[in-house]
């Protein structure tokens, strides 16, 4: 039986849930880490860096959900900074030069607002970063692994393709944004998830997820090898097809799916 969206939401804010540093060495071969933006610093809520699939270069960046308080602090509970979103770029456009595959994975509240990351310009990098997966000249796949909130996750999840796992959620604004805006009251956030239409199943039948990737029937948390397979069969088979167009045709397809987002006939 599938679980209602708010449970979801409990489910993937609580700790235990698998993480993108839990997938990595489960889905890849030979990860090496690459650091900085090469502006300001380096940002632990974002790990990026080559590896192989399938025995095929590709640069992987994904935004890190903690598994405990310790690295909650860590990785600033999840939100990345500015330089994380300069950082994947960088990579992007590493990743272009060399028509290497870039996989991204998504799971973040949403980006952080302090003042030191509005300071150093938040926003732009967030815009940037979808202007410039947009005409980025090699395959992009996505994969929301869990919570998917907001420009934070958006600047991550421009693609040719993006799959969500079974529990995850992905939306334009957080549940408890979307409250604070419509009704004034950020303590609705349970009943502002569910008229948001957020999830995996919901998102696929809108056309806006791809693919969505079963779970264990407890949850990620129960199988992690399992997820972790069923995410590498989606990934080695998403590469492969996106991998095999010219590139107009990649930029023309990845164009079109965007433009299709919120098209509605009556």
């Amino acid at each position: 039986m599938a679980l209602t969206v708010v449970k979801r939401l409990e489910l993937l804010r609580g700790l235990g849930r698998p993480t993108v540093n839990d997938y990595i060495p489960l889905i890849f071969e030979e990860f090496t880490e690459l650091h900085g933006d090469r502006y300001f610093g380096d940002d632990p809520a974002i790990i990026s860096g080559l590896a192989y699939l399938g025995g095929n270069p590709v640069t992987v960046i994904g935004q890190v959900r903690a598994r405990d308080i310790e690295e909650f602090k860590r990785v600033n509970f999840s939100m990345p900074h500015p330089e994380g979103y300069r950082k994947a770029l960088r990579l992007v456009k590493q990743a272009e030069k060399f028509r290497r595959p870039v996989i991204t994975f998504i799971d973040t509240p949403g980006a952080f607002c302090g003042i030191g990351a509005e300071e150093r310009g938040q926003g732009e990098a967030i815009a940037r970063n979808l202007q410039e997966f947009m005409g980025a000249k090699t395959p992009i796949i996505a994969v929301v692994l869990g919570e998917g909130g907001s420009g934070g996750a958006l600047a991550l999840g421009v693609c040719d393709d993006i799959a969500m796992l079974e529990n995850a959620l992905y939306s334009v604004i957080s549940p408890r944004g979307f409250a604070s805006i419509l009704w004034k009251d950020g303590e609705r956030e349970k009943e502002a998830a569910e008229l948001m239409k957020i999830t995996a199943e919901e998102l696929h039948s809108f056309g806006i997820c791809d693919k969505v990737i079963a779970e264990p029937a407890e949850g990620a948390r129960s199988n992690i090898q399992l997820t972790a397979k069923n995410i590498s069969d989606y990934l080695l088979e998403a590469v492969k097809r996106y991998s095999a167009l010219d590139i107009r045709e990649l930029l023309e397809k990845r164009y079109q799916k965007f433009r299709a987002i919120g098209e509605f006939s009556e």
